[in-house]
């Protein structure tokens, strides 16, 4: 009996020490800066003056009369809808092509795939030089007898730009995810649905998108939390430009503790984006039973 306790209880210590690391780094690295942020959040914090104030919940209801800050929320909203449909659908037809094992996929794996190993900031920088006036897009469009906007100094433009490289950016990495769905997909359902006189797109529909439902979960999840949390390339590209049409929330959250020293104010903010991140998070995972295979 003595040696059966000792032993369950070396399997705890093993487990415990197992588990420390990661329960540790949490508690480190998000739960502690959480409740600082949440803590600076009712403070009002001038590091120029070095003062600390509190002041409750005023940050929360500057929120509520803060133009710049709904401005930034419609922003927010445009961006991640452009991004999490484009960039989904893209992945998608993307991995579908590259599952009917045509000549050349290798290739065309790598070229759309590429992009997701590159530096974010070179990435950026690159296509700026090529959305300027006279860049390399407008320069290419002039020879198709088409004249180029200045597609980062106009609201409508700049918002489409944005999207637009942040979906060639990450894409890749979402079409790999799809294209191992793809694969897992049995291929005598397939063969079994095509006797029995279903087409193309009835196949797809029916069997594949249900058993690739996971996965779909998965990189929605994925893209809408990272688009989120996009600052490099708005900062880059536009700086928040032209006016206020392409300040996001994170860039709004940044420009408010690092350009005008509202720390307490950036820090509310912090907290907001935290609690709608978390709300969308929730409710894709709980929406999943009722669309995601194998989900009750």
């Amino acid at each position: 009996m003595a040696t059966a306790s000792a032993a369950v209880r070396r399997d705890w210590l093993v487990g415990y020490t197992m588990v420390a690391p990661v329960v540790l780094g949490s508690l480190a690295f998000v739960v502690l800066p959480l409740g600082m942020v949440v803590w600076y959040s009712l403070h009002e914090w001038n590091v120029l003056a070095n003062t600390f104030t509190f002041v409750g919940a005023e940050n929360y209801q500057r929120m509520a009369s803060d133009p710049g800050l709904t401005d930034a929320l419609l922003a927010t909203v445009w961006f991640s809808v452009g991004l999490v449909v484009v960039n989904i659908a893209l992945a998608l037809l993307l991995a579908v092509l590259l599952n009917q094992k045509l000549p050349g996929t290798t290739t065309f794996r790598t070229f759309f795939f590429s992009p997701v190993v590159v530096s974010l900031v070179a990435w950026t920088i690159v296509w700026s030089f090529l959305l300027q006036a006279d860049g390399g897009i407008n320069g290419f469009l002039s020879v198709l007898g088409v004249e180029g906007p200045n597609w980062l100094r106009h609201p409508t433009t700049a918002m489409i730009a944005v999207i637009i490289v942040q979906v060639f950016k990450n894409v890749g990495l979402n079409m790999i995810l799809f294209l191992a769905a793809l694969q897992g997909v049995p291929e005598e359902l397939q063969e079994a649905a095509r006797l029995d006189g279903a087409g193309a797109w009835r196949r797809f529909r029916s069997i594949t998108l249900p058993l690739i439902s996971p996965t779909i979960l998965l990189v929605s999840i994925i893209t809408i939390v990272g688009s989120l949390e996009v600052f490099a390339q708005i900062d880059v590209l536009t700086g928040g430009g032209p006016g206020n049409s392409t300040t996001v929330l994170v860039y709004y959250l940044y420009q408010q503790a690092f350009r005008f020293n509202e720390f307490g104010y950036a820090s509310a903010l912090a907290v907001l984006l935290f609690v709608i991140v978390l709300v969308l998070t929730l409710f894709q995972w709980q929406s999943r039973k009722r669309w995601v295979f194998h989900e009750v």
